[in-house]
This record gives structure tokens, C-alpha cells and sequence, in this order.
């Protein structure tokens, strides 16, 4: 026991114990609310660190922001218990102002970048160049696009900037509360906008590519614990093996970008 509480010291201090000193003694579980633009890094690592350090992780999808119940901020405030946050960095840093999220526990974990999709077998536009984007968005019968980081970005500041005018604002519609390639999969739009790391897990979808580097936004995904946490050493040596160079085939494998690492 008493090393048990040593190495959460050593935790919050310096990060310095590993996964299998802080749960020696038996298996915790830790619910982990996760943003789907990280959902496919957390899943892949999920069964070797369970198996690995005899943690059981519980993931739930949660997007980072929105109206939708199932939101990382809307399920913190009405007190749903959670170990662990995954989600666009900006708005973890709003948890952490209201002190949902422990500020010290902060982590980055992967940049995302804006990508376009089609329906399965549809053929795929060129979008290499701002102008074949722009005919592209100006052909098309209907736009999709999330209600998250990506989606805000594109209906405030990409589109309006491209002036295309009343017609396509007519046709461009906000998706909340489910993935935006889900929308497309179905054929309730043409051609879809969202993180690439959002749009790879999704099935009857192609995805065309990311959007040029004069549309894009990167947006960067973190984690951290949950203030009311009630297993803070384990979640926090969670989040110290995601932003470890363990987790950058599973990062890279979801579609965002693994960050440089420090030597130690």
C-alpha cells in the first residue's frame, strides 16, 4: 500500500512511475471519454495496455463540444464520473478554466487535418488547388460537414472567405451528434468534410483527401484527467503511454499526426 501511494506521488509530481506500479494489487478500470477524432487511437491501444499494465479501459464516444448530450462538457457538468478526457485541444482547455479537468495533467497527443469523402465507389473530385475546391463546393448537390472543431472552422471562417455565395449556403448543412461520413455513407449528402482521424473508421465511405494547405486548419487533439477522477495515478499514467513513442503506430494508424518526443 504503501508503495501503491508512493508512486502516485511520484505521478503527480514527475510522471516518473510506470502503469504497472501505479495498479499493483489488482485491476482498476478507467472510463475514458473520447472524441472521434481520437477514438481509433484509443481503441487500437487499448487491448495491449489492458493486457500490458491490467488495466481495464472503458472508452465512450463523446465529442469534444456541441449541443448533443453525449459531449465531453455537457457530461462532466451534470456529474457523470470519468477518469480520463480525449478531445480537441481548445476545448479541453475550456474544462480546465472551470475546473473540470486537472490543468496539470494536460497532454498533446496528435494534430488532426481536414479531409473531404464521397460515397463508396463515387468518383473523387479533384481538391487539390483552392480553385478545384471551389468548384468542387459550388457543384455539389449537398455538403456535409461536423458540428465539432472542423465544422466550426469551415462554416465560420473557410466557407464565408470563399464567398460562394447564398446557393451553397443553402445546400452546406451542420451534422451533430454522429459522424459526418455516416451522413455520406447514406447518400443525405454528396460530399462530406471532416478530421481525417474522424472520417478513416467509418464503412461505405471513400475518402477523397485532405482539403489544400491554404483551406486547412490543424487542429490538435490532448488528454487529460478528470478533475473528480477517483484513480488519478492510473489515468494519468495512461495519458503518459499515449504521448509515449509506444502509441505513434496507433496515433498515426487513426490518421492524425504523432508529436515529436524529447529525449529522455
Amino acid at each position: 500500500m504503501l508503495r501503491m501511494l508512493s508512486c502516485a506521488a511520484l505521478l503527480t509530481i514527475s510522471f516518473a512511475c510506470s502503469a504497472t506500479d501505479v495498479v499493483q494489487g489488482g485491476e482498476q478500470t478507467l472510463t475514458v471519454l473520447s472524441s472521434g477524432g481520437i477514438m481509433g487511437a484509443i481503441r487500437e491501444v487499448a487491448p495491449a495496455y489492458e493486457k500490458k499494465y491490467g488495466v481495464k479501459l472503458e472508452v465512450l464516444a463523446a465529442p469534444s463540444m456541441g449541443e448533443t448530450p453525449q459531449a465531453v462538457p455537457n457530461r462532466l457538468a451534470r456529474g457523470e464520473q470519468a477518469d480520463v478526457v480525449l478531445m480537441v485541444g481548445s476545448a479541453l482547455d475550456n474544462l480546465v478554466a472551470s475546473g473540470l479537468a486537472d490543468k496539470t495533467s494536460r497532454i498533446d497527443l496528435g494534430k488532426s487535418f481536414i479531409a473531404m469523402a464521397v460515397r463508396k465507389g463515387e468518383p473523387k473530385p479533384d481538391i487539390g488547388t483552392m480553385q478545384s475546391l471551389r468548384t468542387v463546393l459550388q457543384n455539389s448537390r449537398s455538403v456535409a460537414y461536423s458540428d465539432s472543431a472542423s465544422g466550426v472552422y469551415l462554416s465560420k471562417t473557410l466557407f464565408p472567405r470563399m464567398q460562394l455565395g447564398d446557393q451553397f449556403v443553402a445546400k452546406a448543412h451542420m451534422i451533430p451528434a454522429e459522424p459526418v461520413g455516416a451522413v455520406i455513407a447514406r447518400g443525405q449528402a454528396q460530399i462530406g468534410f471532416q478530421q481525417l482521424s474522424e472520417l478513416k473508421p467509418v464503412k461505405g465511405i471513400d475518402i477523397v483527401g485532405l482539403i489544400p494547405a491554404q483551406a486547412q486548419k490543424m487542429t490538435m487533439y490532448s488528454g487529460a484527467v478528470v478533475s473528480k477522477s477517483q484513480h488519478h495515478a492510473a489515468a494519468q499514467a495512461l495519458l503518459d503511454y499515449l504521448a509515449s513513442p509506444e502509441a505513434d503506430a496507433a496515433i498515426k494508424d487513426s490518421g492524425l499526426t504523432p508529436l515529436p518526443h524529447t529525449a529522455s
